[in-house]
């Protein structure tokens, strides 16, 4: 499936782990070891950005949905997602933590990522999550926050969203739409 949305990009994916994730996961006594989440970095580029592929399977990691690392986007690049199949959960989080929202998004949608906000994508599945994104190749991703704090300000699971404990002072959760359509000049990427 996977195959109709990176071409003839020929690479081998970055693959992350759960157990690469270990320090993130809501459950800290989760051992099972498998494929997370593949990354195809640099399927396209245009007009000075890259263009990359990740897909989540749906595959519970204990009584957290399945998700990515998170990391900070720091200087003054954003990013644009859009889902390609399945549906996302992307849970954005300024820097300075006065700000938390997540939104939802299914296929077709397109959610940008701010400068300066942290970012985890969530899969809410049944399905496998596939998403594209474009970004800088300049652009290069700060994990330590997310580290430091085992995860972004919230976990979301089979209970539903869950406050992670190792942070102070968390804004409530809000909730934004994603765009219908990704904007036509990316320019602002740069």
């Amino acid at each position: 499936m996977i195959k109709q949305f990176i071409g003839d990009y020929n690479k081998q994916p970055d693959i992350r782990l759960t157990s690469d994730l270990k320090e993130v996961l809501f459950d800290k006594n989760f051992t099972k070891d498998f494929d997370a989440y593949y990354m195809y970095r640099g399927v396209k580029e245009n007009d000075g950005l890259r263009y990359d592929v990740t897909m989540i399977p749906f595959r519970m990691f204990g009584v957290e949905f399945p998700k990515t690392k998170g990391h900070y986007h720091p200087d003054d690049y954003g990013e644009v997602y859009t889902v390609l199949s399945g549906k996302a959960i992307y849970l954005l989080q300024k820097e300075d933590i006065s700000d938390v929202y997540a939104v939802f998004a299914k296929q077709g949608e397109t959610v940008i990522i701010p400068p300066h906000y942290g970012h985890i994508t969530i899969n809410p599945g049944p399905e496998d999550l596939i998403m594209s994104n474009w970004v800088s190749p300049e652009f290069s991703s700060n994990y330590t926050p997310v580290l430091e704090k085992e995860g972004g300000c919230y976990f979301f699971t089979e209970d539903g969203w869950i406050k992670n404990s190792n942070y102070k002072d968390i804004p409530e959760l809000r909730f934004e739409k994603a765009q219908q359509e990704k904007p036509e000049d990316l320019s602002f990427l740069k």
